[in-house]
């Protein structure tokens, strides 16, 4: 009896992503483009110490879909060093594609340059990919573009967009299906990856950084049992949607390598670890040690000191190397009495790698003008009550205020 094919699963690395970072001056890379950066490269470690036979990555590269040369080339240096362990399969995501058809996507120079052990998956189709421990029939499904899958199609000039969106899905659903009844005459070990939302599974705050409108793929199209392991990529939550279903392979989101923004505080970020065999898959998921994010919730109403209570709290936390937002709950008299700059270097002494937000959410009467009591306040506290008097919303005017306070300190 053969050993299982020891297959990685990872997606989603977008690199390029800059929020919340500063450029490092060694590199002149953002620090959290370094960020997903060296969790890539701890994924990399794990699956050298474990001996890989495949990786599967499900599409996203960059946050980009012109992503600049230096992203270009540190993502490189990455598939080199996995191609050199093993076959890598790369799956066309929406942020690799180009806006303009006829262009090339942003991770096609691999499939030019006729680059040794990688696979481009930029069509519906299946690959036999030769691993040191046998054979695997991969199969890819890259991200549905619209105006591919209505190029061929008949579609009713009065149909809604509806109509045309369970007409494009009935379509692809026919698509996979038809891949699966393919791969059923392989008697290899068969995984299916692509990169699509599907019906019923959870998402995070990658909403706002997908692009355009998704095509919906039902479960019951991915659960065949063709397939041994479905390596899914698109949404940033690690889960697994037929976990505990009998019969059905493993249909898996892997997640994203990093935290996009505090909409995934509390998500576990890493990858998954396939022990892949016909008929017989086992999945773990392996965590990676992401950057933080905390979020600090002070309520300070009725306080007399409530610089001191914001201190006191922030001394309470474990901060070293977050990026921290704070939300400060206070009433009018409580908030005129906030030093921010005395909160802010306080998240510094706590170790905080960067302060998102000092954000007051204060119970203002109705008619409290932007004139009253202005003396003493900061320019950052100015600018808090302007933002507010032109009824912004509380969560533009933390933006706004975190690149003020940037301003302020490059004044300093």
């Amino acid at each position: 009896m053969t050993d299982p094919i020891r297959l990685l699963h990872f997606a989603d690395v977008h690199i390029g992503m800059e929020n919340y970072g500063r450029t490092d001056p060694e590199t002149g890379v953002s620090t959290r483009v370094l960020d997903f950066l060296r969790r890539m490269d701890d994924m990399i470690a794990y699956a050298r110490e474990h001996d890989v036979d495949l990786a599967i990555f499900a599409g996203d590269a960059f946050k980009s879909r012109n992503p600049t040369p230096t992203f270009q080339r540190e993502f490189a240096y990455r598939v080199q060093d996995l191609a050199a362990l093993c076959p890598v399969v790369l799956l066309v995501g929406n942020h690799d594609l180009p806006t303009i058809e006829r262009r090339a996507s942003s991770i096609e120079i691999y499939e030019t340059l006729r680059v040794p052990n990688v696979t481009l998956g930029r069509d519906y189709q299946l690959h036999e990919i030769d691993t040191k421990r046998g054979p695997v029939l991969v199969g890819t499904a890259p991200y549905p573009v619209r105006a591919h899958l209505l190029r061929d199609m008949d579609i009713p000039h009065n149909a809604t967009i509806a109509e045309i969106d369970a007409i494009l899905e009935r379509h692809l659903e026919n698509v996979l299906g038809d891949m699966a009844e393919r791969a059923t005459h392989y008697a290899m070990p068969r995984v299916l990856t692509g990169h699509f939302s599907v019906a019923g599974a959870a998402f995070g705050s990658e909403r706002s950084v997908m692009l355009g409108r998704d095509i919906i793929v039902p479960i019951s199209t991915l659960d065949d049992p063709a397939w041994d392991y479905v390596a899914l990529g698109h949404i940033h939550k690690y889960q697994n949607l037929t976990l505990g279903r009998t019969g059905a392979p493993p249909v898996v989101y892997s997640g994203s390598l990093e935290r996009i923004d505090f909409g995934e505080e509390g998500d576990k970020k890493g990858f998954v670890w396939v022990e892949l065999e016909r008929g017989r898959t086992h999945v773990t998921f392996e965590e990676v040690d992401c950057r933080p994010f905390v979020t600090l919730r002070i309520d300070v109403q009725g306080q007399s000191e409530p610089t001191r209570a914001v201190l006191a709290a922030i001394r309470q936390k474990k901060l070293a190397d977050a990026i921290v937002r704070v939300i400060i709950t206070a009433d009018p008299e409580a908030d005129l009495l906030l030093n921010d700059r005395d909160i802010f270097q306080a998240l510094k002494d706590a170790g905080a790698n960067h302060v998102a937000a000092i954000q007051h959410e204060v119970e203002r009467p109705a008619r409290l003008r932007l004139g009253t009591s202005p003396e003493g306040l900061t320019p950052e506290e100015l600018l808090d009550r302007y933002f507010y008097s032109k009824e912004v919303s509380p969560e533009r005017i933390a933006v706004l205020l975190d690149h003020a306070r940037r301003l302020f300190e490059a004044e300093e």
